[in-house]
């Protein structure tokens, strides 16, 4: 079994616990972590909507999220990533949501935020966000899959501490 789907099958049983539902807001990822949650028999019970948000223009019509603060902040950001959160949550009405927004590469580095750069942002129906910015190492793919993980494994610490 693999570190995916345990995490997943733990956040299930939180997930059922609370008859919660969750929702995903992906841009780099482009729709792996709503995949790795659907890979579990039952999930419909707790997810019904992902958003995948890849590009800009994506990321405000499908999540409202002011194409101002892309502008400003660029769509590798804190503010962007807790735009996309909010815009999932109120569009599916889960009460529990994460959003990732990262250059997965090879391309679209800079100095600033170098490829393996990633914006999370988890949150709840009472608007609690918690976020976080990793800088994972590997090529396109081993990014990809350590942002799965790392958006399992907040969800499931948020959603514990958030329930």
């Amino acid at each position: 079994m693999s570190v995916s789907s345990v995490l997943v099958e733990r956040l299930a049983a939180e997930l059922a616990d609370r008859h919660a539902m969750i929702t995903t807001a992906e841009s780099c990822t482009g729709g792996w972590i709503a995949k790795t949650l659907t890979d579990v028999p039952g999930s419909s019970a707790w997810f019904e909507y992902g958003f995948v948000s890849y590009g800009d223009n994506a990321k405000a019509a499908l999540l409202q999220v002011d194409s101002k603060l892309i502008e400003e902040h660029g769509a590798v950001s804190e503010k962007v990533a807790v735009a996309m959160v909010a815009g999932a949550l109120d569009r599916s009405g889960a009460a529990f949501g994460v959003a990732v927004t990262g250059i997965a590469g090879p391309d679209g580095g800079t100095t600033d935020k170098p490829v393996g750069t990633v914006w999370f942002a988890w949150g709840g129906e009472d608007r609690v966000t918690t976020t976080l910015c990793k800088h994972f190492e590997g090529d396109r793919d081993t990014v990809r899959r350590q942002t799965v993980t790392t958006a399992l494994t907040g969800m499931l610490e948020f959603v514990e501490n958030n329930g």
